[in-house]
Order: C-alpha cells, then sequence, then structure tokens
C-alpha cells in the first residue's frame, strides 16, 4: 500500500475487512471462520479505473451502506500518481471521455463531481456528423433540441480528461472511512474458500494478504482475472482498424466558441474532432492498422496535415493521401503540402475557402468574417500537443452474462465498444450506478449482497440495455464502412431523413446519455435508427439486383424512422 493510501486510510485489517475472530449483530458484520491467514470483506472490487472508482464512490455516498457495507478496491498500478496527476492550463492528456448527461447526474448525485477540476472540461453543445462521400449529414445541436439543459446552457455532454475524472473519484473516496484502496497490488490468484456452506472468491494479492469476498465485483478491464474466475466467456471481433488519438492545437474563432464536435464517417473508418477548450481538442480517428503506423511515427505535422485535409479534401483525394503515405511512409510535410495543394485545386477549391488547408495560416483561418461554411468545419489544426499522438486497437467484446457466483462484471470487464459514438465509459458508469442501486435494496430487505437473488436485477437492467447501445453502434460502423454506391445512397437518404426529425434526434441524445426512454429505455432509438438504415441498406442492395423495390424500401424506413420518436409527434423543419 503506498503511503498516500496509508495516511488516508486504516490498514488493510482494522477497517474494509473483519478478521473471523470478530463479531457484530449487523449482518453484514457477521462471518463464517475465514481461512488462516485470510480476510473476510463485504465488497471486494478489482480494478481502479473510472468505473470501478465510481461504484466505490457510489457505495459509500449511500447512507444506508456507508455503515454496514466494507469496501476494498484493489489496483495493480500507482493510484498515487493519478492523485498528483497536475498539467499546465494549456495543455491536455489524450485519453478523454465524453460525459453524457445522465453520467454527468450520476456523478453529482454520488458527490463525486465536485472534486473534478471543471475548468478541464469542455461542454458539447453541437455536434456535426457527415458522410465522408456523399457529404449527408446531420447536426445535433442540444439548445435547438431542447435537451441537456444546465446552469443556464445546454449541453449534451461534457469532455474531459480520464485522468482529471480518475483523480476526482479519488479524491471523493479520501474522507470515506468504509472504503480502502489498495493500490501497487495486483491479483495473484482467485480460489473458492472451500469451506462448507461457504464458496466465497479468495482473492491472493501480490502483497502476500489474501481477501475473501461475499462480493467480488470485477471492473479490471478486457482481460478480465474475475471474469475468468467465474468462467464466464466473452463474445466478440478485433476490428481491422487502429485509433489514433492526439490532442490537437489550434488558434481560438473569433467567430465561434470551440463547443462543437465534429465526426466524419470515411470508409476506413470515422476521424473525431472533440473540443477540450478554445485552443485544443483531441483526436479520435479509426483507420486501418498499417495507416495508423505510418501517422503516429511520422512528423507530426504530417498527421497535423493528413488531420485538416480528411475532414475538408473530398473522400477519393483522402484515400489517395492516404495509399501515398502507405507508399512512401518517408513522405516529408512539405511534400504532402504540395500533394494536398494539388488535390484542392483539382478539386477547385478555392485557396482560402473553409474546405483549403495546404497553403492556409491557421491563425488567420479562424479570425474576421468567417468564410460560407466555416462553421460545418472544425478549426484548422496548427499542431499536435507534444507526446499525445499514440493509437491502439479497436474491439468488440460482450461477456455472456454479467453475474458469476458470488462476482459481478462491470465496465470494460464486462463490455467492450467501439468509440465512435464515445459511449465506453457512460456503459460503465450506467453499470456502477445500477450496482450499487441493486446493493442497496439487497440491504434494505436484509438480503445477502453476494447472492444470485441479490444480483439478478442488475443483469436483467444493465445487459439488455449495453447490447442494444453495442449492437447499434456496431452497425453503424460497419454501414459507413461500405462504399457500394446503393449503400451509399441508403445510408445518405437515411441520414438526411433524421435531420429532419427534430424529436427523433433529442430522443437520441437522450437515450446515447443512458437516459430512459418511454420504448425500451437507453440504447432504443439508437438501435432503431441504425436498424432502420441497415433496412433502407438491405433494400438498396435487393433493388440494384432487382431492378425495383427502393422506392418501398425507402418509404418503410421512413416509417419506421417516423415510430421511432416516442410522444405527441414529430417536429420536422424546414
Amino acid at each position: 500500500m503506498s503511503l498516500w493510501k496509508a495516511n488516508i486510510r486504516h490498514a488493510l485489517c482494522n477497517s474494509p475487512c473483519r478478521r473471523s475472530s470478530q463479531i457484530s449483530g449487523q449482518f453484514f458484520s457477521t462471518f463464517r471462520t475465514s481461512i488462516a491467514g485470510h480476510e473476510d470483506c463485504d465488497v471486494v472490487i478489482v480494478g481502479g479505473g473510472p468505473a470501478g472508482l465510481a461504484f466505490a464512490s457510489a457505495l459509500a455516498a449511500s447512507k444506508i451502506l456507508r455503515s454496514s457495507v466494507k469496501v476494498t478496491l484493489v489496483e495493480g498500478r500507482d493510484l498515487g500518481k493519478v492523485q498528483g496527476w497536475d498539467m499546465p492550463p494549456d495543455a491536455f492528456s489524450n485519453r478523454v471521455v465524453s460525459l453524457a448527461n445522465a453520467s454527468l447526474d450520476f456523478l453529482n448525485e454520488i458527490g463525486a463531481w465536485e472534486y473534478v477540476d471543471v475548468e478541464r472540461t469542455c461542454p458539447i453543445e453541437d455536434m456535426q456528423v457527415w458522410d465522408g462521400i456523399s457529404d449527408a449529414r446531420i447536426d445535433f445541436n442540444a439548445a435547438t433540441l431542447g435537451v441537456g439543459r444546465r446552469d443556464g446552457s445546454s449541453q449534451m455532454a461534457r469532455l474531459t480528461e480520464t485522468l482529471n475524472l480518475q483523480r476526482g473519484l479519488l479524491k471523493s473516496l479520501r474522507e470515506q472511512p468504509n472504503v480502502t484502496l489498495l493500490d501497487n497490488t495486483k491479483v495473484e490468484n482467485i480460489f473458492d474458500d472451500h469451506i462448507p456452506g461457504g464458496g466465497w472468491p479468495t482473492v491472493q494479492l501480490s502483497n502476500g494478504s489474501a481477501l475473501r469476498a461475499r462480493l467480488l465485483v470485477g471492473a479490471d478491464g478486457i482481460n478480465s482475472p474475475v471474469r475468468a474466475y467465474s468462467k464466464i466467456d466473452s463474445y466478440g471481433w478485433d476490428y481491422p482498424t487502429h485509433a489514433i488519438v492526439a490532442t490537437l492545437l489550434h488558434p481560438p474563432r473569433t467567430y465561434l466558441s470551440n463547443t462543437t464536435a465534429y465526426q466524419r464517417f470515411l470508409p476506413t473508418g470515422p476521424i473525431a474532432f472533440l473540443p477540450l477548450s478554445s485552443t485544443a481538442s483531441s483526436l479520435v480517428w479509426s483507420t486501418s492498422p498499417a495507416l495508423a503506423a505510418v501517422l503516429t511515427k511520422a512528423d507530426p505535422a504530417v498527421l497535423t496535415s493528413m488531420i485538416n485535409a480528411a475532414f475538408r479534401l473530398p473522400e477519393p483525394s483522402v484515400r489517395y493521401l492516404h495509399r501515398r503515405l502507405l507508399e512512401t511512409p518517408a513522405l516529408s510535410p512539405d511534400e504532402l503540402r504540395i500533394e494536398v495543394a494539388f488535390r484542392e485545386q483539382a478539386h477547385a477549391i478555392e485557396p482560402h475557402s473553409a474546405r483549403a488547408s495546404a497553403n492556409v495560416n491557421p491563425d488567420e483561418a479562424n479570425v474576421g468574417i468567417p468564410d460560407e461554411g466555416a462553421d460545418a468545419l472544425p478549426p484548422l489544426v496548427a499542431s499536435t500537443q507534444p507526446g499525445t499522438i499514440a493509437s491502439f486497437p479497436l474491439r468488440f467484446r460482450h461477456a455472456e452474462a454479467y453475474i458469476g457466483r458470488r462476482t459481478v462484471l462491470i465496465g470494460d470487464a464486462a463490455h467492450i465498444v467501439h468509440p465512435l459514438a464515445g459511449q465506453g465509459l457512460n456503459l460503465g458508469l450506467g453499470d456502477a450506478a445500477a450496482l450499487a442501486r441493486c446493493i442497496q435494496t439487497a440491504v434494505i430487505h436484509g438480503g445477502d449482497i453476494g447472492s444470485r437473488t441479490a444480483l439478478v436485477p442488475y443483469a436483467r437492467e444493465r445487459y439488455f440495455e449495453n447490447h442494444k447501445m453495442m449492437s447499434a453502434v456496431d452497425k453503424l460502423h460497419k454501414l459507413y464502412a461500405s462504399t457500394a454506391p446503393p449503400v451509399v445512397w441508403a445510408r445518405s437518404t437515411g441520414l438526411e431523413v433524421l435531420n429532419e426529425l427534430d424529436a427523433l434526434k433529442a430522443s437520441i441524445i437522450g437515450t446515447a446519455g443512458g437516459q430512459s426512454s418511454a420504448r425500451g429505455g437507453a440504447g432504443f432509438l439508437w438501435s432503431t435508427v441504425a436498424s432502420g438504415v441497415e433496412t433502407l441498406v438491405g433494400g438498396a442492395q435487393v433493388a440494384e439486383a432487382v431492378g425495383s423495390g427502393l422506392r418501398s424500401a425507402a418509404g418503410r424506413v421512413l416509417q419506421q424512422l417516423a415510430a421511432a420518436a416516442s410522444g405527441p409527434g414529430i417536429n420536422r423543419r424546414g
């Protein structure tokens, strides 16, 4: 245990876990005889990421659980470094999260958000999403759609660095007597206690101690030891793409605040520009592993030029630049700039228009009266913050179950989703909130918090909700990977229709944030839209083969999209 934790917690044997000789009249403090040298605990959480810390904070925030349930969180890394994390105001980490309004509500309810440095967060008030081939576009504006109104303004989400959130969660736990944090401590083994009538999981730790848990919570990521111990399989696949991340630096816009998120769906994957401050934004670019390797190793100026071009040039030219870089990985920034300039000239892009980037000074482009269409594109990137360019593989994983024998999974231990909708951590925070409610209900009714009876409501609430959102995101990723003309036409038609249905767009923003809808809860509308566009694509492919039926397929999808918007009618603009 680090000195930081030693100063803010009692030793393990004195606080969260009681030795077998200690007896109390409370149900959750009455234990069976433990194995020699082991400690009996109410809840052991493996994993000190945002989901695990948020779950521990939720248990600590409950007055009912605070006095009766003692919690130990085990993390292999040094949480003291997270607690002491600090960066200059104009510098940002490349690991960011988009917190939906429902996630913000949860963090406020458990008292954690007050410890987050709000100055290092940025509201997302508008979102521009468009097809990289057809330029079909959808605009989500929180104020226009009447969603997410907070403190006099509207937002659909708030962006922050992962470390800023983790540090805030750690600070919120600092004064909680029922939670002990064990960092720099790895799980070496998990086994059954083999006591007649017992069957509690016992966690052997690298510090030589062992914890016997009434309930063992796996918040330990994609390679979860808790999931392996529980013998819960997961299914999924690796996408043929890697995500490039970086912190982007750009001059402030004098005519617009930097509170708009931009995302363009290219056939190789979406590229997203997410606001962090007036002069900094975060990049998440899904592309081929080969191109990701080239761009992360190239001169940072090459990546800067490619980002600006990827948002502005027509898709054939973006594809050509990709091929050029793969053929000549050592292409210099000047050589690439000449290539981009030639492509702009070939597409008749005016040298100083909003769609130009090759010979434009970002300091000049973002000031004065904006060119037509400037608000539909992100600000020109001047450079990347040193040390922030990185890449990682993208995967889809979903555990076949969330609960085992006295075990339960939350966050990435239960599910991994493509980042195109920014829902990964929001799903994990939804898990943490639901499981905390489930445990509180069990305590109120005098139940055993580790029993299957107590945990089944959590699995019922979260599994299908997570699956719907994950399925919708996966469908959208696969739909936009195609360059076939009928598919491009179909998805573009669906997107343009959706852009006219304000009530449906407002509902999508709400369900993406985990808010309940009247027709199936979070993820229902995202799933409906994805399925609707997928149906239209299917109709287009059949129509191409048989030469008929396309118009009727479009009509069916229009009806499906309209029906998805719950409430007394659809608000159609125009």
